[in-house]
């Protein structure tokens, strides 16, 4: 088939619908939030897609990829194999790298293993290889009585029982051996355990060191080199430590050897290659002194432990210290001698740090965790590997070296590659895995991702970051007849990079693939083979296909939201008048130095809607979140958050609280829903225990909320959903059978209020909530402000975890509307246009421009043209990203940053206004 045809899609709010895919082209779903683009793409065609792979499977496999519920659709025929690439799935491994995640850094280790040269960290010399004399006169340099074991290592780090390895060893007639740094005689070795590591060597040799021992030294060696294959260990037992040999690879003059060039050695994931200090992670955890000392307040109340089992602990410690040195007990920590302050921070700290890591009490470590902080590890200084792996170098490069280059600086230097001198073996040896790292890094550069260095946490990525590198995985894959669904690709983009992305998506769509993007960006739009518009509404209002079509045919169709925009019909406009900053009234961050932020002062005028734009990496989530944000936790807060570098804030006395409005959900459960959150659930209770009826009976707003007992169904605890569990079936939710899922018990629920019952209450919308309750002011005016942010669909009772991350953010932003105002709040939104349609970005400005007419300040970080001309003032950042940004490259109004030449963000800006297309 040449299309995929679906019949009867039921889920979620989804309306019956049929719909044709053309196969092999790049379909855009778009439409309003909530319109059902998600649960028609991924929760109904990718989920099928998926399910019917898994079912393909045997049941051994199945048991281990679990089971997918079958979605509520008649039939899909024409399904391909399905990948989704969501923003979801951002790892939360500390091990995990740009490098890894895109095994760039797999082929980096296999490089350096077959191609690097092994160097002294000493004397920077080549290391050579190293004949038996030359081993034997470093062994010979140990002092005289010293005593010796010659091994070698025949098995190193190896899974296994190898019980051929030690059938051999005994036929050969050594009569000793050290497994795991055990010594066994070879009769009474034990049993190995199959699934663990080993290390097994044969001990050569047993030697005191003393005049005239050279030749048998010798003789041992060659012996114990052949059996090891180039390898010795001599174990020194009197110090008891062993050096480790090698004819391949060691310095004669410094002894630095290392054990063996593999990719293993390259792996900060393997014990070979980790760092022993931090264990491959390049950081440790140690504590911030100035986190967990109050210097301003008496010795025995310095430490701002609350714990009663630590404060006791380092109560004792204190009172021990400071009356061995005379210390009053009310000396101000600051002005003790240095040398008691010492002696308290030797004792207390490095006890703290290993309870840290010790404790098994969860409460314990959530005390410490207050006090630890992430610093380099002082020994691989943030490089994760051990030291002899940072001294192989391919083309005068560390591997550290290459994977702290961005990902153009390393695409430059493999490009230069071939050009480089090195031997015709290692030409010929490097070409192939040359040919792929440069093609891995060719695919991260097309969506954009230049400015990204290849030791880059995974965990510090964005969603569209790592939506973005796995879209880059799946193009080296090269695969082809596969159905890929993508959400929101171009999200934390900015539109200079937009048509990059796009092609990287036509690219994949030309391998034979069809390529579906739930979107709302409109050059992505554009560039669609087909567009399918969802709608005509949200929520029970959407669900419906508006229009189906080529972007010409979506422009002409009057039906379509979308192409109203997309012809300009309608438009956001342009503010007519901007507010104009108070000089007096400013924050001022100076010297900002947190990563890429290249020591800038940056002024933030209050009391107006300001954006903080600039390219992907240029350091706006640096700037705004790692320093304002985590600055103003401690400072209004109470916290003792890391900030990042800077040289200080002013003009904190114009706000009075900070608060950080992003897209996290509101609740974890399902019980958590709007009404709850905003708040108005309270006055509906009120109200329902205050009608007739209900004094009657005695009954307190208590009785009408569902999480408590006393009203609710005891059944299902109030879930309106009893939860069987099937085994190795998936669980079933069925609808509890005493409430019929309205989640109140009867006698509840016979109290009414015009003619409803709170469980009615819960399932109306807000549009119904907000005619219902016309009259009743408090609750009416909540409801009115989540009606206006375009959440007219959803209902009261809706559980927080069926909301979309721009769901949840209006309802935050609808509480902070709902709530009493000092005129002197900085809310802080990053992209808040994630997931809305250009007629809920709309709704979006209004209510932001709302907090700001009330004298608040609202900073997005935003690369959305039709927010960032909404603002009042831009702070532009680049040029570029990663090193090459970090700079303030613009100020002012939309007007003045669209003058700036320097400017991208004023560049496309002025071509967006202007009705230009936007070309790269």
């Amino acid at each position: 088939m040449d299309k995929i045809v679906i019949h009867g899609a039921r889920q979620h709010n989804l309306k019956n619908i049929d719909l044709e895919i053309p196969k092999n082209k790049l379909i855009v779903i778009t439409g309003p939030s909530g319109s059902g683009k998600s649960s028609l793409a991924f929760d109904t065609i990718y989920a099928e897609g998926q399910r019917r792979y898994v079912e393909s499977l045997s049941a051994y496999a199945r048991q281990f990829l679990g089971l997918m519920e079958k979605p509520d659709v008649d039939s899909i025929d024409g399904l391909s194999p399905a990948i989704a690439i969501d923003q979801k799935t951002t790892s939360k491994n500390p091990r995990s790298t740009v490098g890894t995640v895109t095994e760039i850094y797999d082929y980096l280790r296999l490089l350096f293993a077959r191609v690097g040269k092994p160097h002294c960290p000493e004397c920077n010399n080549l290391i050579a290889s190293q004949s038996p004399e030359e081993i034997a006169d470093q062994v010979l340099r140990f002092s005289e009585g010293t005593k010796i074991q010659i091994l070698a290592p025949v098995v190193r780090g190896k899974k296994g029982e190898h019980k051929d390895i030690l059938e051999k060893i005994n036929r050969m007639g050594y009569p000793r051996l050290r497994i795991d740094g055990e010594v066994y005689m070879v009769e009474d070795v034990p049993k190995l355990e199959k699934n663990k590591k080993h290390t097994v060597e044969i001990i050569v040799d047993r030697i005191i060191i003393k005049e005239g021992i050279r030749t048998r030294l010798v003789d041992s060696l060659e012996q114990a080199l052949k059996l090891g294959d180039g390898l010795v260990v001599i174990n020194n037992l009197t110090e008891g430590k062993d050096y480790i040999f090698s004819e391949k690879f060691a310095c004669p003059e410094h002894g630095f050897s290392i054990p063996e060039l593999s990719p293993r050695l390259f792996s900060f994931n393997s014990p070979y290659g980790a760092c022993p200090e931090c264990k491959g992670l390049g950081v440790i955890h140690k504590i911030d002194v100035d986190a967990l000392v109050d210097y301003n307040r008496s010795v025995i109340e310095a430490f701002r432990i609350t714990d009663s089992f630590y404060f006791k602990y380092i109560k004792g410690m204190v009172y021990d210290i400071i009356y061995y040195y005379g210390v009053n007990k009310y000396t101000k920590f600051k002005e003790l001698p240095e040398d008691v302050k010492d002696e308290l921070l030797l004792e207390i700290i490095p006890h703290l740090e290993r309870k840290y890591l010790e404790t098994d009490n969860e409460k314990q470590r959530e005390e410490l965790e207050k006090f630890i902080r992430e610093v380099k590890c002082p020994v691989c200084h943030g490089a994760r590997l051990r030291r002899e792996a940072l001294y192989v170098f391919v083309n005068g490069k560390s591997i550290w070296d290459v994977v702290n280059m961005n990902i153009k600086e390393a695409y430059d230097f493999f490009d230069r590659f071939e050009k480089s001198p090195m031997s015709e073996k290692d030409r010929i040896i490097a070409q192939k895995i040359v040919k792929e790292i440069k093609e891995r890094l060719k695919f991260l550069l097309d969506v954009g991702l230049d400015y990204l260095t290849l030791e880059r946490s995974a965990t510090t990525l964005s969603g569209g970051e790592a939506q973005r590198i796995r879209l880059a995985t799946q193009i080296g894959s090269k695969l082809s007849g596969v159905l890929y669904v993508l959400d929101e690709p171009s999200i934390g983009l900015h539109p200079r990079d937009t048509a990059k992305l796009i092609n990287t998506l036509k690219e994949l769509r030309d391998l034979d693939n069809t390529v579906i993007v739930v979107e709302h960006d409109p050059e992505t739009i554009e560039e669609a083979d087909i567009i399918i518009d969802m709608g005509p509404g949200s929520g029970v209002f959407g669900g419906k296909i508006v229009a189906v079509g080529t972007p010409e045919e979506i422009k002409e169709n009057d039906r379509s939201l979308t192409g109203k925009y997309m012809s300009g019909k309608l438009r956001i406009p342009v503010p007519e008048k901007r507010r104009t900053p108070d000089p007096e009234k400013k924050l001022v961050i100076r010297g900002a130095k947190e990563h890429n932020l290249k020591n800038i002062d940056v002024e933030i005028p209050l009391g107006l809607f300001v954006a903080v734009t600039g390219v992907s990496g240029s350091g706006k989530s640096t700037l705004i979140y790692d320093i304002l944000w985590q600055a103003a936790k401690n400072r209004f807060h109470h916290r003792n958050e890391y900030v990042g570098e800077h040289g200080g804030i002013d003009g904190w006395e114009h706000i009075d609280k900070v608060i950080n409005v992003d897209q996290s959900p509101i609740g974890r459960t399902p019980r958590s829903n709007p009404a709850t959150y905003t708040k108005v659930f309270d006055n509906i209770r009120a109200l329902f225990a205050s009608t007739p009826e209900a004094k009657i009976r005695g009954y307190t707003p208590g009785r009408f909320s569902f999480n408590v007992k006393g009203g609710r169904c005891e059944a299902c605890k109030g879930d309106g959903v009893v939860k069987i569990e099937m085994h190795f079936l998936p669980d079933v939710y069925v609808t509890c059978e005493v409430c019929g899922g309205k989640r109140y018990n009867k006698e509840t629920l016979s109290v009414e209020y015009k003619g409803k019952n709170i469980a009615d209450i819960l399932d109306m919308t807000v549009a119904e909530a907000l005619e219902f309750f016309s009259n009743i002011p408090s609750i009416r005016n909540k409801l009115k402000v989540l009606y206006d942010v375009g959440l007219d669909y959803i209902k009261l009772g809706q559980p927080a975890t069926t909301l979309s991350g721009g769901e949840a953010q209006r309802i935050k932003l609808t509480r902070e509307l709902s709530k009493r105002d000092t005129g002197k709040t900085l809310y802080l939104l990053d992209e808040p246009t994630t997931g809305l349609h250009s007629h809920d970005v709309e709704k979006l400005i209004k209510v932001l421009n709302r907090l700001v007419d009330k004298g608040n300040t609202v900073i997005v970080i935003e690369h959305n043209l039709d927010v960032i001309k909404s603002a009042d003032w831009i702070i532009d950042l680049g040029p570029e990203g990663g090193d090459r940004g970090g700079q303030i490259v613009a100020t002012g109004t939309p007007e003045s940053v669209m003058k700036n030449p320097n400017s991208y963000t004023g560049i496309f800006l002025k071509k967006y206004l202007e009705g230009e297309k936007v070309q790269v």
